[in-house]
């Protein structure tokens, strides 16, 4: 029997995408002072977005399928980008190897769930 969703919190993708935002957010902060409006912010904003999108895709939902599905869209996206925003972190010697592999295993895990969540999504 599967879990009803009732709220975007339910979504597992939106579980994962909120713990990992967070993380990213804390080690963002660490980053060096001239970074803090640039990559740092850069970081922080397009991680939230993902769950951003999916919140309101999700609160979307109720009139049109079609436009959850646009939201997911716009989230797998941003999780995208931060694949490549977390290649700099590493580059630029912000993060180390094994904190690189694991965002970016995670961002590509959350992209892949969003796409699915998107091919199988029902209006409730």
């Amino acid at each position: 029997m599967t879990k009803r969703v009732e709220s975007f919190e339910d979504l597992e993708v939106f579980q994962r995408a909120y713990r990992i935002s967070l993380e990213v957010h804390r080690a963002s902060l660490d980053f060096p002072a001239i970074e803090q409006f640039a990559l740092g912010d850069q970081v922080r904003r397009a991680s939230k977005s993902i769950c951003a999108n999916i919140a309101e895709g999700f609160a979307k939902q109720g009139a049109s399928a079609s436009e959850f599905k646009r939201f997911l869209s716009m989230a797998v996206a941003s999780s995208d980008e931060m694949r490549v925003w977390v290649r700099y972190c590493l580059d630029l010697g912000y993060i180390d190897e094994s904190t690189w592999q694991n965002w970016r295993d995670e961002y590509q895990s959350i992209s892949k769930m969003l796409q699915g969540l998107s091919s199988k999504w029902r209006k409730l």
